[in-house]
């Protein structure tokens, strides 16, 4: 019921997963990310436990593939689901069961994979991939909102649409980008809207907020009630 990009960008170290589905809150229950580790998304007849299970095997060493095996091992509804990763080495590797819903497969190459089911049908992926791999210049977010209207544009999830989700992070335990449409017309739109909103409101302040190189992150009153003024805000801090 979802189709699916999850990616390593060795520039900067990030990994990210962009979803989008006929579902409500997609952003929920399928994508998982690790700073250092990989991402990955598990999908169709969704398995949550799936996702912290590859990640803590990947941060053991084993690639995506074995990763994905040893985590299916004990689930009885195994074909049933859909689960692809990627690592920091850029190794990428997919599963899609053999009882999922038509269309359904999966693509996977140097540092990113694409997986769906319940698909308008093949060019749904095949249009996602092109167009993630055409627009190489472009930040990791952008590349992925891309592709996924590429494959939008293809069909997308032959039942319509619900509900979208992008979620990326680089060196910190949390995510620096995190952004989900729920319930919506247009969820890639709404998608766009809102990663265009982080990149005004959210990104510009990553710098300042607490991280393992500065615990503290910017903490001099002076100048964050500077920033507060540049904006128009009459703010101060209790002195």
């Amino acid at each position: 019921m979802t189709w699916s990009i999850v990616a390593h960008d060795p520039g900067t170290g990030a990994f990210a997963v962009a979803v989008a589905t006929c579902a409500f809150a997609v952003g929920a229950y399928c994508p998982f990310v690790r700073a250092g580790v990989g991402a990955v998304s598990t999908q169709s007849m969704t398995n949550r436990y799936l996702g912290p299970a590859v990640l803590d095997a990947m941060a053991r060493g084993l690639s995506p593939a074995a990763a994905i095996e040893g985590a299916l091992v004990g689930d009885e509804g195994k074909n049933l689901r859909q689960i692809h990763a990627v690592d920091r080495h850029g190794r990428a590797a997919a599963f899609t069961g053999a009882n999922c819903v038509e269309w359904c497969g999966d693509v996977t190459s140097a540092g990113v994979s694409f997986a769906g089911n319940m698909l308008a049908g093949p060019a749904v992926l095949a249009d996602t991939y092109a167009a993630y791999v055409t627009h190489a210049e472009l930040p990791l977010p952008e590349r992925l909102l891309i592709a996924l209207d590429a494959g939008d544009a293809a069909g997308g999830d032959k039942r319509g649409r619900q509900s979208a989700a992008m979620v990326m992070v680089t060196t910190e335990d949390f995510p620096d980008l995190s952004i989900r449409v729920d319930d919506h017309g247009q969820p890639l739109d709404e998608l766009r809207r809102l990663y265009e909103i982080w990149q005004r409101d959210r990104a510009p302040g990553l710098k300042d907020q607490p991280s393992k190189a500065r615990p503290s992150g910017t903490v001099d009153m002076d100048a964050i009630e500077a920033r507060w003024k540049r904006q128009g805000l009459d703010l101060k801090f209790r002195r």
